[in-house]
């Protein structure tokens, strides 16, 4: 960004967008309302001990994993946000059962929302980055009452997608389908101003994301990978990689879209029955519509995760985004695995 030239508005940012037709003036409006949200989650985040919002919630979600203070106050946050706008038919949330339909006694939209409010809550009392993530997607025309099977869209039906990362600073990282933006919350204003347009992945890197204590659980085409990278310079690659891990999605993520890398969580033996850990809806779908806009990549090993169709709310899947050169080469592997198998 050119410090002499004065930063965009999110608001004027999105009245551009819909100018030049990508959007129309209800989507607009829906994602002025979820930055909203996001401003007052990350002033919750960013109060920390002294709001009294760390530590465990005494329940869990429909995952079976402990549920954060943050986490429930988040998930709170956008809905009592969304219910009221007139531009959504429901949300689905990773905190939730089931997804919630906006009540009677509120107008009705067009779209649907699915969030992620906290990613990386396991980080919230160790003062690491956490974020929100959301997707949008069309409601299905004339659909009078809201079902499951509404929610159940693949990734390439996204019209929207973004995450918030509460960092240092907090910023929001947005697509609308042509190319990915980044603003950054200047708490003096109170807005999110426009940082940085068009970011783009480079297709070639030397970092890469990963939990490396699964390693013993993982099939061979992942171990074949990874023992790539770490033989560096004197290996197969002929140079060095590092290994970056937050373990939050959005601080992960996050990097890789400013400077590049891979960020991967296969599937493993540790569990089997499951085809990964991250949520397609909720994570997998809305950061791989970013990464694409971005010139990046996403797979879930075989195939590309946008084009995967969504069986249930809450389904999982392995995941393998970033730089685009390095997606296909591990997606290959595995592929060269599938075949022979």
């Amino acid at each position: 960004m050119n410090p002499a030239k004065k930063p965009i508005a999110l608001t004027r940012f999105l009245i551009e967008e819909q100018r030049a037709g990508h959007i129309n003036a209800d989507l607009r409006l829906l994602i002025e309302v979820v930055a909203r949200a996001c401003k007052a989650i990350s002033h919750a985040v960013n109060k920390g001990a002294l709001g009294g919002v760390l530590g465990d919630a005494g329940t869990g979600n429909v995952q079976g994993e402990a549920q954060k203070k943050l986490d429930v106050l988040s998930n709170e946050i956008l809905l009592e946000a969304n219910e009221w706008g007139g531009h959504l038919a429901g949300c689905a949330s990773e905190e939730m059962d089931d997804f919630s339909e906006i009540p009677n006694a509120f107008p009705k939209g067009k779209y649907l929302l699915l969030f992620d409010p906290l990613d990386g809550s396991s980080n919230i009392d160790v003062n690491i980055s956490v974020g929100t993530i959301f997707s949008v997607l069309r409601c299905p025309e004339g659909v009078e009452k809201l079902e499951t099977k509404h929610f159940l869209q693949s990734g390439a039906q996204q019209v929207a997608a973004g995450y918030t990362v509460y960092g240092p600073s907090t910023m929001l990282v947005l697509t609308v389908g042509h190319g990915t933006h980044a603003f950054t919350l200047d708490r003096e204003l109170g807005s999110f101003l426009l940082t940085q347009r068009d970011m783009q992945i480079p297709a070639d890197t030397k970092e890469f994301a990963i939990n490396m204590s699964n390693q013993r659980h993982w099939y061979p085409p992942m171990q074949h990978y990874i023992d790539e990278l770490l033989a560096g310079k004197e290996g197969a690659r002929g140079k060095d990689f590092n290994m970056r891990w937050v373990a939050s999605m959005v601080g992960d993520v996050h990097r890789i879209l400013t400077r590049g890398g891979i960020f991967i969580y296969p599937r493993d033996k540790k569990d089997p029955d499951k085809p990964g850990k991250l949520r397609l809806l909720y994570e997998a779908n809305p950061m791989s519509f970013i990464v694409e806009q971005a010139g990046g990549a996403s797979t879930d090993g075989l195939t590309r995760i946008m084009e995967i169709e969504p069986s249930k709310l809450h389904q999982r899947v392995a995941v393998f985004l970033g730089s685009k050169n390095e997606v296909e080469r591990v997606t290959q592997y595995h592929a060269d695995a599938a075949k022979s198998s």
